[in-house]
């Protein structure tokens, strides 16, 4: 697909930025943008290239162009999901801004305990570690077969050096592995290394629900918007950025997950962007079910798929929380990062002439949890009709084994340690959250932990936050 991408470094984007963006593609008579995976701006086929001057600092990447990949950073979910003690929005702001020059290699900056932003999908992929300001390195480069750690912890401040250097041996260096890139780096960086003391350990967490407007700690909320088409009216934008300069609003947000994302609305602000929410006539209680696909941009046939299989899973009145899947083209080399993956598989050219039904594949993530990054395949040669049923038994088989397996670490063979079950009590009104039985109000299933629980949980009698929970008792497991 011949697509326009904006790069946008971390999917953080300032109002004034995006009314920009927006102000070029009405110009050239569009109605409308799109997000990417990567947390980019999309712009449909036809967009046409622009002066330097008319770009100003943004950075697209035009169909003809093979360079600049977009940093994927967790940015998106600081202060609204849970996260890494030290790890804070300035912090992953002040590591973005090191980056000067586009990045040629897909790099993703991201904290191991949220799960609305995939670790794994980067070439070189910096994971947070509990050590303040020091990360986990996982390099893929493009030929490689298999992910390797980089040897040492590396230091906030020194990411980008990291990246620049690993970004010069490989486009000089025929071919490298591992141990050569450590060396090259090593010899040529003084850099604040440190040693890891212990493999990362990534907790599975079910996947969030990001959508509609939430509280933000005390007297702020965040709003998350989600439109199923992609589709984002480019007047509608314009009159947020409006309103997000009024509110003093400083970021916008993008997901991988075609979605984005504004924190910090005042508390007195609330009701005026509900209004303005309303008079557009903008949906913001899409369903779980909804919102926890990732689909390839402008394919048409993706959506369409998609549709289907969430009526039908919504007429059969299925859960799927916690869950996420995906629709792809056939592609073995793919780094998928949902639960659930459905492939739509290619025709032989042979018979690319004769109207056949197209046939899917089925594949799930080790415990459904897509950060193993080792899928097992279901179902093979799928007809379309077919899929719901298979989706509504992978959905089933994983409330089963929720809380009963021990999940790995991304360390092969390297195991949690059984987690205990606090019961805790909300100081308002005294009710019990009880990981043994959930929260049904809320259609949090059994087997989730109260710490595993968003930031945004509430009490489901008195609506008190998270935050008001205190532990009542410990239950030996």
């Amino acid at each position: 697909m011949e697509l326009t991408r904006l790069i946008v470094k971390g999917g953080v984007i300032s109002p004034g930025e995006l009314r920009e963006v927006v102000n070029m593609a009405a110009d050239q008579g569009l109605d409308s943008i799109s997000f990417g995976s990567r947390q980019d701006i999309i712009f449909p086929k036809g967009f046409k290239a622009l002066d330097k001057e008319r770009m100003g600092k943004h950075h697209f990447v035009f169909p003809d162009e093979k360079s600049g990949n977009n940093i994927v950073s967790s940015y998106v979910s600081t202060d609204i999901f849970r996260n890494t003690n030290w790890l804070t929005g300035n912090k992953f702001l002040y590591i973005l801004e090191q980056f000067k020059e586009q990045p040629k290699l897909k790099v993703n900056i991201n904290d191991p305990k949220q799960q609305l932003v995939p670790l794994f999908t980067g070439h070189l992929n910096f994971i947070a570690s509990e050590h303040e300001d020091y990360w986990y390195l996982y390099i893929r480069l493009p030929k490689w077969q298999r992910m390797e750690v980089y040897p040492v912890l590396i230091y906030s401040w020194d990411i980008a050096t990291f990246y620049y250097e690993i970004e010069r041996i490989v486009t000089t260096e025929e071919s490298c592995g591992i141990d050569l890139i450590f060396s090259l780096v090593t010899e040529t960086l003084d850099t604040n290394n440190r040693t890891i003391d212990k493999p990362l350990n990534v907790p599975f967490y079910p996947f969030p629900y990001y959508e509609g407007m939430n509280r933000m700690g005390i007297d702020q909320y965040w709003l998350g918007l989600y439109w199923r088409n992609n589709l984002y009216d480019l007047d509608f934008l314009k009159e947020m950025c409006d309103l997000c300069f009024d509110c003093k609003i400083g970021k916008i947000c993008i997901t991988p997950w075609k979605s984005f994302i504004v924190k910090g609305i005042p508390k007195d602000r609330k009701l005026e962007w509900e209004k303005f929410l309303g008079k557009k006539g903008i949906n913001v209680r899409h369903s779980l079910l909804e919102l926890n696909w990732h689909l390839p941009v402008a394919m048409e046939w993706a959506l369409n798929l998609k549709t289907f299989l969430v009526r039908t899973l919504d007429q059969f009145d299925i859960s799927t929380y916690g869950l996420n899947f995906g629709i792809s083209e056939y592609n073995r080399d793919g780094h998928y990062f949902t639960s659930i993956v459905v492939e739509k598989n290619d025709l032989p050219k042979d018979l690319e002439s004769i109207k056949i039904r197209d046939t899917y594949n089925v594949l799930y993530a080790k415990n459904f949890d897509p950060n193993t990054r080792e899928y097992i395949v279901h179902s093979q040669d799928i007809d379309k009709l077919e899929l719901p049923t298979i989706l509504i038994e992978l959905s089933r088989k994983y409330f089963e084994e929720l809380g009963n397996s021990i999940p790995e670490t991304v360390e092969k063979n390297q195991k949690k340690e059984k987690p205990q079950l606090d019961i805790y009590q909300c100081q308002e009104c005294l009710s019990l959250y009880n990981p043994e039985y959930g929260d049904e109000s809320q259609n949090i299933p059994k087997g989730i932990l109260f710490t595993d629980l968003a930031e945004t949980y509430c009490c489901s009698l008195c609506e008190a936050p998270k935050s008001n929970f205190k532990i009542l008792e410990t239950v030996t497991v």
